[in-house]
């Protein structure tokens, strides 16, 4: 059984429940479904509350949302973070390759919603693209007073070894089937699997064979398989470490 760490269940065309339906008969058990900005916070929380514990949520504001980012967004994800259902804080980090809110005012998002995490004691997922020097001084500066994963990695070794150094772990998406991912490939094979987790970003990045099509949690499988194909080990152990990182990181979601 595999758990997609990250989905976005309130971009599918099918609904909540069709969606973990197609999912668990792939033999994926457990989906996370992401909050990104104000607009969608609430709608994640109502497709977690109405199936947990097969579905649990987080809040937080992207970095192309780091704009929106406010004290009161702040106040309402403390009220809502003692629900069981919500067990992270994302998705966060830093986005230079879009921009689409100022370095400086991601730098600012990035870091009150780390520390909104270590007060709640939270894991967080990480969103980084074009900005791995910023990024890796945050994980280090972080190192011990919060954890969580850079979900569907894609970056380069020097990032993968600082976050692993600093307790953080890293999330395959169905880019590692890519046709031109080979350095990203060369950098999985580097990883101990008690540092990664599977997921889909969907409906974004469908891997091969679903390429062109919308992404769905149930396609965690095929990221699975190519994982394990990759790391010369059964899909049983992708299953079994995979499955161990979720209840070590979400801890709150152990069930």
């Amino acid at each position: 059984m595999l758990t997609d760490i990250h989905a976005h269940l309130d971009m599918l065309e099918t609904s909540p429940s069709e969606t973990l339906a197609l999912a668990q008969n792939a033999g994926v058990k457990r989906l996370i479904t992401i909050g990104t900005e104000p607009s969608d916070h609430q709608k994640v929380l109502d497709i977690a509350k109405a199936h947990f514990p097969q579905i649990a949520c987080t809040l937080g504001v992207h970095p192309h949302q780091a704009s929106l980012w406010s004290r009161e967004i702040g106040e309402f994800i403390v009220t809502h973070s003692n629900k069981p259902y919500v067990v992270g804080i994302g998705e966060i980090g830093l986005d230079y390759y879009y921009n689409q809110s100022p370095p400086e005012v991601q730098k600012i998002a990035f870091q009150e919603q780390l520390e909104l995490a270590s007060r709640l004691d939270l894991p967080v997922q990480i969103h980084t693209r074009d900005a791995e020097s910023d990024t890796i001084e945050f994980l280090k500066r972080y190192q011990g007073v919060t954890q969580g994963v850079i979900h569907c990695f894609t970056g380069t070794y020097e990032l993968a070894k600082a976050a692993i150094d600093s307790g953080f772990y890293l999330s395959v998406s169905g880019v590692v089937t890519f046709k031109n991912a080979h350095q990203l490939r060369e950098t999985f094979l580097k990883i101990p699997l008690n540092y990664l987790f599977v997921e889909t970003d969907s409906p974004f990045l469908a891997p091969v064979p679903h390429r062109g099509q919308k992404n769905t949690p149930a396609y965690t499988l095929d990221t699975a398989k190519f994982l394990a194909e990759l790391k010369g080990v059964t899909l049983h152990e992708i299953s079994d470490v995979t499955e161990k990182n979720v209840n070590t990181l979400f801890k709150k979601w152990n069930v």
